[in-house]
C-alpha cells in the first residue's frame, strides 16, 4: 500500500459519506434520490481503493459539518460545485495512477474516471435546474450589483458636494429604498414575461430582488451613521461594498462555472468609474449651488 492510494480511499470514503447525509437532509425527492446515487457510486468508487489500501474509513468530522452547513446556507448546487472542483483534481490525479495497473483494475479505474466526468457533471446541472436558489440566482446578483453601484454611486456624489455624514447616509437610504421598489417591480415583469420555460415565480424573483437591494443599501449606508468623518464613511462603505462584490461573484463563479477573477475586476472597475463620475459631478453641483457651504 502506497500513501497515494489511502489517500484515494480517503477521498472516495469521505464522497460516500458526503452524498450519504446530503441525502439524508434533502427534502425534494427528485434530489434525494440523484444524491442517493451519488453516494452509492461514490461508495463502490471506495471499495475498489480499499482493495490496494486496507481499511481507510476515517473522515474528518469537523469537513462533513462544514459542507452540511454549506448546504444550508447556500444551498445544495453551490455544495455539489465546491466537491466537484475538489473532484476534477482527483481525476487527474487517477488519469496519473493508470500507468502502473494492468487488466481488469485499469478498467475498472478508467470506468471509475468516465463516472466522476460524465455521470456527475449531468447531474449536477439537472439539479442546478431543480434547485430554487440557482433559480433565483440571477436577480440576487442583479439585485445586489445594481444596488452597489447605484449606491456606492450617491454616495460618492455627496462626498464632493457636503462633508455632512448624515445626509450622505439619509440620502442613500432614500435612493436606495426607492430603487429597491423600482427594480423589484422591474423583477416581477421580467420573471412574468420571461417565457414558460423560466418556471420562475414572479412574485419571488421580485421579493428576492427587493431583499438583496435593501440588504446592500443597508449596509453600504450603515458606515456614514457610525462617523461623522467622509473620508472614513465613504472608505468603509467602499470596502463593504468590493467584499459584496467578491461574495456575490466567487458565489456565481462557482454556481454558474464561470471566471471569477475576470467577473470581479470588470464589476469593480464599473464601481470604481461610477464612483469617479459621481464625486466630480458632486464637487461641480456642489460649487455651482453653494451646498457646501449650506450644509457642509
Amino acid at each position: 500500500m502506497s500513501q497515494v492510494e489511502y489517500e484515494f480511499c480517503r477521498d472516495e470514503y469521505f464522497d460516500y459519506i458526503a452524498y450519504r447525509e446530503l441525502a439524508k437532509i434533502e427534502g425534494n425527492s427528485e434530489l434525494k434520490s440523484i444524491l442517493e446515487e451519488f453516494s452509492e457510486q461514490e461508495r463502490k468508487h471506495y471499495e475498489f481503493w480499499k482493495s490496494f489500501s486496507g481499511d481507510c474509513s476515517g473522515y474528518s468530522r469537523l469537513k462533513l459539518f462544514l459542507l452540511i452547513l454549506s448546504r444550508r446556507i447556500l444551498g445544495l448546487t453551490f455544495t455539489l460545485k465546491l466537491l466537484e472542483r475538489h473532484e476534477s483534481r482527483v481525476i487527474e490525479s487517477y488519469k496519473l495512477y493508470l500507468s502502473r495497473l494492468n487488466g481488469e483494475a485499469r478498467s475498472r479505474l478508467e470506468e471509475i474516471i468516465r463516472d466522476e466526468i460524465t455521470h456527475e457533471k449531468s447531474w449536477l446541472d439537472e439539479m442546478a435546474e431543480k434547485e430554487s436558489i440557482v433559480k433565483y440566482l440571477g436577480f440576487i446578483a442583479l439585485g445586489l450589483a445594481d444596488a452597489i453601484v447605484e449606491i456606492t454611486g450617491t454616495h460618492a456624489g455627496f462626498l464632493g458636494a457636503t462633508e455632512v455624514t448624515l445626509v450622505a447616509g439619509v440620502a442613500g437610504l432614500i435612493v436606495g429604498l426607492s430603487a429597491a421598489i423600482s427594480m423589484s417591480g422591474a423583477a416581477y415583469l421580467q420573471a412574468k414575461h420571461g417565457g414558460l420555460e423560466e418556471k420562475l415565480r414572479p412574485n419571488v424573483s421580485a421579493l428576492t430582488t427587493g431583499i438583496a437591494y435593501i440588504i446592500a443599501v443597508i449596509l453600504l449606508a450603515l458606515p456614514y451613521f457610525l462617523t461623522k468623518s467622509m473620508i472614513i464613511a465613504f472608505t468603509a462603505s467602499l470596502i463593504v461594498a468590493l467584499i459584496l462584490i467578491a461574495l456575490f461573484t466567487i458565489y456565481g463563479s462557482i454556481v454558474r462555472d464561470r471566471d471569477f477573477k475576470k467577473e470581479f475586476i470588470e464589476t469593480t472597475l464599473i464601481l470604481l468609474a461610477t464612483a469617479i463620475a459621481s464625486f466630480l459631478f458632486g464637487v461641480i453641483i456642489g460649487e455651482i449651488t453653494g451646498i457646501r457651504g449650506l450644509i457642509g
